[in-house]
């Protein structure tokens, strides 16, 4: 896939209040350029926590040429959510203001305002219709409030490991993430983007715990030798999960993502949760993982019951919420179809 980027000059209005201007998105997309009244289908990928735009780079299963996502048969679109460490605007960005990075100043971000940036790159684009929209996680929040927002866009989405409203469970798992950033004393001295890298590790290995599972770990990080004295195998891979996600993105980021995924709530305003799902106009697939302990399937099985043309499929997985990323396979069987 190609990145581009693009800045939006006028004033960016966040939900929970304050604004910035010169907005910018990166994004990655087909090879071949989008114009108007081009005749391939639109497939808009909204990617995870701390992935990037490059959906291929993370999903290369799904997403390339001859894949289910044919970056050669179709414009596969992904674009960077603000507030994250890999372009878009953020509090990593630099504030021109001051010449260095925004830090805290920088207004908190909801799901609404990821969606309602993308939608103004939608529009710049020139593109009027979307084919297929689809995500994963923090991913299918933004997919969801697409569906709602932008209805007269989206023919076909499809929903995988989320839920319509951020639970107290999540919610606790996403708090606990930041007191590990909060711990770390160099994270509110603002001095650089190197801040709370020793809590983001440590966030990292709490998280890593709910996007798994049980037996995935037991699977995986088993120890080889019977008569160890001290098991460290599932440790030694925590702490390399922790140093990997420190080495590619910074705790500022990953802060204020992890507020924007306690911000996720499509009812909000809307009449509730079950009344805005409702209101979804457009085909539905929704996609439940057997083993995912952070987005159980009766989140999916609920949306799919309150969506009027929606229908619910479940993957099973010995890798939990991770599934996602992983079981190409049974996501290709369901999703084909949808794309004719």
């Amino acid at each position: 896939m190609v990145r581009h980027e693009y800045i939006h000059n006028e004033a960016f209005e966040f939900e929970a209040g304050g604004s910035i201007s010169g907005l910018r998105l990166v994004y990655h997309t087909s090879p071949v350029p989008w114009s108007r009244g081009d005749s391939r289908k639109v497939i808009w990928i909204c990617h995870a926590l701390t992935a990037n735009s490059d959906a291929q780079e993370w999903w290369p299963e799904m997403v390339g040429p001859g894949r289910l996502f044919d970056t050669d048969k179709y414009y596969v679109i992904c674009v960077n959510m603000i507030g994250s460490a890999y372009g878009s605007s953020g509090p990593a960005s630099v504030d021109p203001s001051t010449g260095r990075p925004y830090f805290f100043s920088f207004p908190k971000v909801t799901v609404r305002d990821m969606v309602r940036a993308e939608a103004i790159l939608c529009r710049h684009l020139g593109i009027t219709r979307i084919d297929l929209m689809i995500g994963g996680s923090i991913g299918g929040f933004q997919a969801i409030e697409w569906t709602v927002m932008e209805p007269e866009l989206v023919t076909r989405a499809v929903f995988i490991a989320c839920g319509a409203r951020t639970t107290p469970w999540l919610t606790a798992s996403n708090e606990s993430q930041r007191m590990a950033l909060e711990a770390d004393s160099s994270f509110r001295a603002c001095v650089s983007l190197e801040g709370g890298n020793i809590g983001l590790r440590c966030a990292r290995s709490i998280a890593m715990i709910s996007y798994r599972s049980y037996k995935g770990y037991n699977s995986t990080q088993a120890e080889q030798d019977v008569d160890c004295l001290f098991a460290d195998r599932a440790g030694s891979y925590q702490r390399y999960q922790g140093k990997k996600l420190a080495d590619r993105f910074d705790a500022y980021s990953y802060y204020y993502l992890t507020l924007s995924v306690d911000s996720n709530n499509v009812g909000r305003g809307r009449g509730g949760v079950e009344k805005a799902l409702g209101s979804i106009p457009v085909k539905c697939v929704v996609i439940g993982i057997d083993s995912d302990s952070l987005f159980p399937v009766e989140e999916q099985k609920y949306m799919a019951s309150c969506i009027k043309n929606a229908e619910y499929f479940e993957i099973t997985s010995d890798f939990g919420h991770d599934g996602f990323l992983l079981e190409w396979e049974q996501l290709t069987k369901i999703i084909e179809p949808l794309l004719g």
